[in-house]
């Protein structure tokens, strides 16, 4: 096998490999042998059809087999070790002989186009000096958390006098159908809906016109529903709820003591107080680490100048792109993209491409120095974690992994990312700094003092898909009709049936850096 090198451009490398003509036809003439007993003509009694005639009949097909399942790879994987490279991205592939020409004795020849790892030396770890905010956990965080839990498990008490009108915190308990243009549509119909006002759980509007309602009253709620409802044949509607008022709640007082524990299933109230404080001491730990990782990814990536592998760079900047494609098409841009032409957004984000790229890379040469893996149980853990978001439908995505190595690479990056931060943390020198809870969990970046703030384009995020639709509370579940708006900050809704997790091949050795 010869190998010439016919391009070098950056990390982009051409190389053309010739099989001679002896060697293919060897090799074909082997596995024609290999085959042979198994060969089944007429005329032939089994086994014993001739090898020239085997190759007259089959030759091009078994010679196209041999090239694509035997030849090709191993010749690929030679060439590129001959040439000590280590492949970004998958090689393509360019063929200069056809199956005709080589049965009839002409060499073998194609060409392999292939991004190669770039060659530079990542930071010390040892070296780094990392800030990392921490937050105390504050009574009053814990008295307002209280507050909360008392005012979402109050009890409702039925209102005195036939003539009481319904006031803001009330629950108006409703029978109501909706209808469009005088015709009834789906979910839009309720039964003894509880509708508690100013609680915000139906759209705009719908609460708002239970006010001064008394028990027997029927009225009609006119309505729109908002234009990115979720539910897209209503969105934008204009809706009449015809509503029959059934009763009058007013909160009851609900004490923050121990039977508001025990409603909840703790014990006692200092029980509850200990809860919550774990609880927010878990939420405080989790974002201290983020930004520290923040911090560090800054860190890994300043001063950090080497060629990137075009092809990784144009992967990920589709993968952006893509979600940025579909926030420009809903109108879900952040503010401070909506003026921005096209060229300059694909500008901007082709930027936090070649960051998350560089430094999916400076992560990847650190756990390789230091031997960093993910574990098969680890990596299990991920995949049955991620099997759960498909309710009813566990083993069939655990059995989409096993069939896909290249969406159990999707599962793996970040696994692997989540244990070189922790390594690196582990020897950076770490210094705790205390802020406040507002800071901590604030949008800003440089909320330390003296903390160098990253460059925007750097840390800029691509806008995540809007969820088409939200959960609602589960105390207000009997409310269950179009009427209702999504809750603020729920998990989606259960997912489609048919829907299977995203296959998207991932580069070699590649880090991904997400959350940069």
């Amino acid at each position: 096998m010869q190998v010439n090198e016919k391009a070098a451009e950056g990390l982009s490398r051409t190389l053309e490999v010739v099989i001679p003509s002896k060697d293919l036809q060897a090799r074909l003439d082997a596995k024609i042998e290999e085959i042979r007993p198994q060969v089944r003509l007429k005329g032939f009694r089994p086994g014993k059809v001739p090898a020239n005639h085997i190759r007259k009949v089959f030759g091009e097909s078994i010679l196209g087999d041999l090239l694509n399942d035997e030849l090709l790879p191993q010749s690929i994987d030679s060439a590129l070790r001959e040439r000590s490279m280590e492949p970004a991205s998958q090689p393509q592939i360019e063929l200069k002989s056809e199956p005709k020409e080589l049965i009839g004795g002409a060499d073998f020849a194609f060409e392999i186009r292939v991004d190669v790892m770039p060659a530079f030396t990542p930071p010390e770890p040892k070296d780094l000096k990392i800030q990392r905010p921490v937050a105390d956990i504050e009574d009053q965080q814990i008295d307002d958390a209280l507050a909360e839990l008392a005012k979402e498990s109050r009890a409702f008490e039925a209102k005195k006098g036939k003539t009481a009108k319904a006031e803001d915190g009330d629950a108006v308990v409703v029978d109501f159908v909706g209808k469009i243009d005088g015709e009834a549509f789906e979910g839009g119909s309720a039964e003894d809906a509880r509708v508690v006002i100013g609680d915000g759980a139906f759209i705009p509007g719908f609460e708002e016109q239970l006010k001064g309602v008394k028990k027997g009253d029927e009225i009609e709620l006119k309505v729109t529903f908002p234009e990115e409802y979720q539910a897209q044949h209503l969105a934008g509607k204009e809706a009449v709820f015809e509503t029959k008022v059934k009763a009058i709640e007013a909160p009851a007082e609900s004490k923050i003591d121990d039977e508001l524990a025990k409603r909840l299933g703790l014990e006692s109230l200092d029980q509850l107080k200990d809860a919550l404080k774990q609880r927010f001491e878990r939420e405080h730990a989790g974002q201290s680490r983020m930004r520290a990782k923040r911090a560090l990814l800054d860190a890994l990536d300043d001063g950090q100048k080497f060629d990137l592998p075009p092809t990784m760079v144009d992967q990920e900047f589709e993968n952006i792109w893509r979600e940025v494609s579909h926030a420009l098409e809903h109108g879900h841009l952040d503010d401070e993209d909506k003026d921005k032409s096209e060229d300059e957004l694909k500008a901007e984000y082709r930027a936090i491409a070649e960051r998350r790229v560089r430094l999916g890379l400076v992560l990847a040469k650190i756990g390789q120095g230091s031997n960093v893996e993910v574990t098969q149980e680890e990596l299990a853990r991920a995949i049955n974690q991620e099997a759960q978001r498909y309710p009813g439908q566990e083993q069939q995505v655990v059995e989409f992994y096993q069939k896909n190595p290249n969406a159990v690479a999707q599962i793996r990056a970040p696994l692997y990312e989540e244990k070189v931060v922790d390594y690196v943390l582990e020897l950076a020198t770490v210094e705790d700094v205390p802020v406040s809870r507002e800071a901590l969990f604030s949008e800003e970046d440089d909320i330390l003092s003296g903390a160098k703030k990253p460059a925007k384009k750097a840390t800029k995020k691509a806008p995540a898909k809007k969820a088409s639709a939200k959960k609602a509370p589960a105390k207000k579940a009997a409310a269950k009709s179009d009427a209702k708006k999504p809750a603020a900050k729920k998990a989606p809704a259960k997912k489609a049936a048919a829907k299977k997790p995203a296959a998207k091949k991932a580069p070699a050795k590649k880090a991904a850096a997400k959350k940069s």
